[in-house]
């Protein structure tokens, strides 16, 4: 498929989503007009990939005739192009139709860049092009010297195949949206009830979706919206939102987003959100303004472009100058004149940082690492500290049970099992933390009968002729409970960190004793060590107890706990850290912890899967997996460094190159001809491309 066609289904498939959204790549590159100094490629009129393509094509054919009957070629292979009546005028006429029609883009685009007052690359190639046309003119007019017809064709030509190739590989790096736009189906099956409650189904297109209505997806199918699932029960792959690899089991009452994948059952699924209202549709507002916002580094670079255009100008000047008054022909101060120009835009210096960054852009969103704001993820490579809010972050942010102890010669899942049954129809936070780690853990939880709440002490029910309850303290002092000593020893210890403790009661003995608390994610311990192995200290925010807190801390082997910090306080706390001279990184759901986010060097915003619309931070965790911060900090790094590479490489391209094409070694008969300027030019931003695409081998 060539890049029009995928721009177009960009753009068809992003209307979907919202009739206002363009996408980046619709016009072929956003990132392409971002060499601010350096030619703004997309704010002139016309310039697409397609375009340089098919300019390139017909300025290849006429250039050929150009060289075979130009004056270059038969000199060097010692022949004499055929003659007939107009053959002298070939090579004028040929190279004044590349001129005019290869040549265009770069003189509408230096006429842009002037208007801007920001001459750049393309007012180099004009003004290049511009004096080789305007010079052959001249001398096929009879004006003394050497017609650079041959020079012009082929510095055009050479020109536009590097746009061509550079435009393909920023709209490559640019997937992102294109790909996030292509995830959602064409239409809609929504399902209707008639007035005698018959059921039926009709295709619809995603804007006839509304809030409410019921969606019917099929085995394999793309969920159309997001929504609640009403019935069915079946795997979903999250990848292409979440990064999480592995498929997501959904039923009933569960959240599935617009653009995930359907497994192999069949869902029924009640809309919530539309349009931009969808999960998918937050996503690419947040990748499409990482594309837009600008480094420090590319503001450099910007800045060493614009003086690197000014300097060529001069440099190219004096270089005419200087070889007229060395008595040289007119013709070949000219040729220096235009391989100067030619060999010192700042293509190369332009490219180096947005294409990286575009690249470095879609790597993060692929794996659930959505880049706000471009300066955060190139602060991260300098952090030495993150904060972590304790709740949801750290932990689930949901009660489990945490530990467990059954009394000899009981087992603790048979514990739990019953436990969870006597609790399944209590509504207290406690109860649901029993029957939902029993449920995660695979026990299957038994129904039970006689079910009764006692106000104050807990609930009890039948099941299998034994009359069961389930309750805390207050439960085991009002009946005198007798409790086995491994129990009482569990409940105590469970006490000092702060966890409540529930026991499983038959025949007034304890049978088992389980510790509920706000259990810590399982990827955290992971999370902590990563970081720790980055050369990274981890600070805890939360405004829980101290025991509870320096519970968790130790479980994770935190450096450093802050407990019993008011939601008010955590920026205090931030700044406290940042007095240390230290760059720090707040992590956090971004709701009470937005004010935080804000004063860190980089605030990391938990998306929670589904609420990615968090404005708060620098970047959006959508997977809410606390291991994703190293990956960040591994990215902002890889970035970089793939950064001052490419600009090591333009700057030190162009300190070599302009010398040799002023001719300064042209005494001992080394001279750069503009064309060979052009692919000297054209290979350095073909290698500094290539090495921004090398930034996808990064693990993360």
């Amino acid at each position: 498929m060539d890049h029009v066609a995928e721009d177009e289904h960009a753009h068809n498939s992003a209307h979907h989503i919202g009739r206002s959204r363009e996408p980046a790549a619709h016009n072929g590159s956003a990132v392409h007009g971002e060499h601010e100094g350096g030619g703004r490629h997309d704010k002139h009129a016309g310039h697409s990939i397609a375009m340089f393509r098919d300019r390139f094509w017909l300025s290849f054919v006429l250039t050929i005739p150009t060289l075979v009957w130009g004056h270059m070629l038969p000199r060097i292979f010692g022949y004499t192009p055929p003659e007939f009546p107009g053959s002298p005028w070939i090579a004028p006429a040929l190279g004044t139709a590349v001129f005019l029609y290869g040549g265009l883009p770069f003189v509408q685009g230096a006429i842009g860049e002037l208007r801007a007052r920001l001459p750049g690359m393309m007012t180099l190639i004009a003004l290049a092009i511009s004096v080789a046309f305007v010079f052959s003119i001249a001398v096929t007019l009879g004006f003394p010297g050497t017609p650079l017809w041959e020079e012009l064709a082929t510095l055009v030509t050479i020109m536009l195949l590097g746009h061509w190739i550079e435009m393909r590989s920023i709209n490559q790096a640019q997937g992102a949206l294109a790909e996030l736009a292509k995830l959602l189906p064409g239409n809609a099956v929504r399902i209707t009830r008639s007035a005698d409650g018959v059921e039926h189904t009709e295709d619809v297109p995603l804007v006839a979706l509304v809030d409410g209505d019921l969606v019917l997806v099929r085995p394999g199918a793309s969920i159309p919206a997001d929504g609640e699932v009403r019935e069915g029960r079946s795997n979903v792959n999250e990848s292409m939102i979440t990064g999480e690899s592995r498929p997501v089991l959904k039923a009933a009452g569960d959240r599935v987003i617009a653009g995930t994948v359907n497994g192999e059952g069949s869902l029924r699924v009640v809309v919530t959100g539309t349009g931009e209202r969808t999960t998918l549709a937050g996503i690419m507002r947040l990748v499409e303004q990482a594309q837009t916002s600008r480094s420090r580094a590319q503001v450099i670079a910007d800045r060493a472009a614009y003086w690197l255009t000014l300097i060529a100008l001069g440099v190219g000047a004096v270089t005419f100058i200087v070889w007229l008054i060395l008595g040289a022909e007119p013709a070949y101060a000219v040729e220096r004149l235009v391989t100067v120009l030619v060999i010192a835009c700042p293509h190369a210096l332009g490219l180096a940082v947005p294409l990286v960054i575009a690249i470095s852009t879609t790597i993060g969103a692929r794996n659930g690492l959505l880049v706000r704001d471009r300066r955060g993820l190139e602060e991260a490579r300098l952090l030495d500290t993150v904060v972590f809010d304790k709740t949801g972050t750290l932990t689930l942010g949901e009660h489990r049970v945490v530990g467990a102890r059954a009394a000899k010669g009981f087992e603790e899942d048979e514990a739990l099992r019953l436990a969870a049954g006597v609790e399944q129809d209590a509504e207290h936070p406690v109860a649901k933390a029993i029957v939902a780690s029993a449920t995660e853990r695979g026990l299957t939880v038994p129904r039970v009968t006689g079910f009764e709440a006692l106000p104050g002490h807990g609930v009890q029910a039948d099941f299998g002729g034994r009359r069961l309850t389930v309750g805390g303290p207050n439960l085991i002092r009002r009946d005198q409970i007798a409790v086995p000593a491994e129990i009482e020893s569990f409940a105590a210890e469970a006490a000092q960190h702060a966890q409540s403790v529930v026991y499983l009661v038959e025949n007034r003995q304890a049978l088992a004793a389980f510790a509920v608390a706000d259990a810590v994610r399982p990827e955290s311990a992971e999370a902590i060590r990563q970081l720790h192995a980055q050369g990274i200290e981890v600070v805890m925010l939360t405004g829980d107890a101290h025991a509870v807190a320096d519970a968790v801390g130790r479980e994770l082997g935190i450096d450093t706990v802050f407990a019993e910090v008011l939601p008010q306080d955590k920026v205090a706390k931030i700044q406290e850290l940042q007095q240390q001279n230290k760059r720090v990184a707040m992590v956090g759901d971004g709701v009470n912890d937005a004010p935080a986010l804000v004063a860190a060097d980089v605030g990391i915003a938990i998306g929670a899967g589904t609420e990615v619309a968090v404005e708060a931070g620098d970047v959006v965790l959508v997977r809410s997996d606390p291991r994703d911060m190293p990956r960040i900090i591994a990215l902002s790094r890889a970035t970089y460094q793939k950064m001052v590479q490419n600009l090591w490489w333009a700057s030190g391209y162009n300190i070599v190159a302009i010398p040799l094409a002023a001719g300064v070694l042209a005494p001992v008969g080394i001279v750069l001809s503009p064309a060979v300027g052009a692919v000297l030019m054209s290979v350095s931003t073909v290698i500094v491309a290539i090495n921004a695409q090398l930034l996808r081998r990064t693990v993360l």
